[in-house]
């Protein structure tokens, strides 16, 4: 593993820009790797390696950085909780933890360094200074990984009977009739559809 001044010149490139759940996305990246065994996970452990992130933020991006998970290459699992939470899986050994920023660590810089008038720059000191344990909650899970949502090329494809667009990998709805339908034509989509886009 690259040193974590290295892995976050790297988040910051992906990223952007430079903050303190870069920091603790990072954090939370190796402890998550060296939990479930994994020492190289863009290099040769790269193929082994599962995450599930709750959150779309700023952390995303560190753990993608730091391990080269990627939602293309569906190594990469995003479940919206809205938790600054991940679960690590090593699909070798099965082995997952999943791993939680405590409330208490967002506490911890002001406790720590009041000192420091910058709420960044406290955030960074605690961050970077501060134990796993005072970070994070660690605890050992048990994930299904089912074929459908494993890396590589989909492993099925059907048409939705209602508008004709594809779907992979088991994603599709058997209607009332038996026919498959995609999500957005059972429940409902996130858009709507502009009837006269000109006007």
């Amino acid at each position: 593993m690259e040193s974590i001044d290295t892995l976050l010149k790297e988040c910051e490139r992906l990223h952007g820009h430079m903050c303190a759940g870069q920091l603790l996305g990072t954090r939370m990246a190796l402890l998550g790797c060296r939990s479930i065994g994994i020492e190289d996970p863009r290099g040769a452990d790269r193929k082994k390696l599962i995450v599930w992130v709750e959150i779309d933020r700023c952390m995303t991006d560190a753990i993608s950085a730091v391990t080269g998970v990627r939602l293309g290459k569906r190594s990469l699992k995003y479940v919206d909780y809205g938790k600054v939470a991940a679960t690590f899986l090593n699909t070798e050994n099965k082995r997952a933890v999943r791993i939680v920023a405590l409330e208490s660590s967002r506490a911890l810089a002001d406790e720590r360094y009041s000192d420091i008038p910058d709420k960044r720059q406290r955030q960074f000191r605690a961050y970077s200074e501060a134990t796993d344990d005072e970070l994070f909650k660690t605890e050992l899970v048990s994930v299904e990984l089912r074929d459908l949502d494993a890396p590589g090329s989909p492993r099925s494809r059907v048409i939705c009977a209602v508008c004709g667009e594809g779907v992979n990998d088991g994603r599709e709805v058997i209607g009332p009739e038996g026919d498959a339908l995609c999500r957005g034509c059972d429940r409902g989509t996130y858009y709507s559809k502009i009837d006269n886009p000109t006007a």
